[in-house]
């Protein structure tokens, strides 16, 4: 059976649960919907880890935040990193470190998180269509990727696909997220000030 098909009336009449973000963070990121997928890519050390948990933070007032730390699990890097951005100040939010099937599971319980983020998508392993499935199977969740980088683009075919699909991309370089959202902002977000600035002005030293 077709899907329905809608007028402009019906989509200009639709109402949508957005997250009313404020200050710096409405500045960057807009006003995003509370469903959907973000991706986040960048080489080492930049400040991947860093931003993603300054982010996971910051939406669990939105819901009910799962950081699948897939790639670093609990290791002692991922610790300092939890220390350095006071983790534990932040409620709704759990660490898990899951494959696709059993984060699927997990998913399909009440009460399952609203917003996962997962680190890395190379470490989780899905190609287009698992990527396609999981999207749709779970409309209902905000799903934020975290991918390696080669060059300035996501590495790998996949990765690439999820970028061109994601609603907001989100480039890291010198501690600065460069971020394009379909829902507004896109000032630079600044992860750390003072290796921000450091590396800022050796790059405009080296113009």
């Amino acid at each position: 059976m077709p899907k329905r098909a809608y007028t402009v009336s019906d989509i200009y009449n639709m109402k949508f649960d957005d997250m009313k973000f404020t200050e710096k963070w409405k500045d960057s990121f807009g006003e995003p919907a509370r469903t959907g997928v973000w991706l986040v890519w960048g080489g080492s050390g930049n400040g991947k880890t860093s931003f993603s948990l300054q982010v996971a933070k910051y939406l669990t007032q939105y819901g009910r935040v799962a950081y699948n730390t897939l790639e670093e699990g609990a290791s002692k890097s991922f610790k300092l990193a939890l220390e350095r951005e006071q983790m534990h100040q932040a409620g709704n939010f759990i660490i898990i470190n899951e494959d696709t099937d059993t984060l699927i599971k997990r998913l399909g319980k009440r009460r399952s998180p609203d917003i996962i983020i997962i680190d890395s998508f190379q470490y989780f392993g899905l190609n287009k269509q698992q990527y396609i499935h999981l999207k749709e199977a779970f409309a209902n969740k905000l799903f934020i990727f975290i991918s390696h980088a080669e060059g300035k683009l996501p590495e790998g075919r996949t990765a690439r696909f999820v970028k061109y699909d994601a609603d907001i991309k989100i480039w890291i370089e010198g501690h600065k997220a460069f971020i394009t959202s379909r829902f507004g902002g896109g000032m630079p977000f600044t992860v750390w000030e003072e290796g921000a600035s450091e590396y800022w002005t050796q790059m405009n030293e080296e113009l």
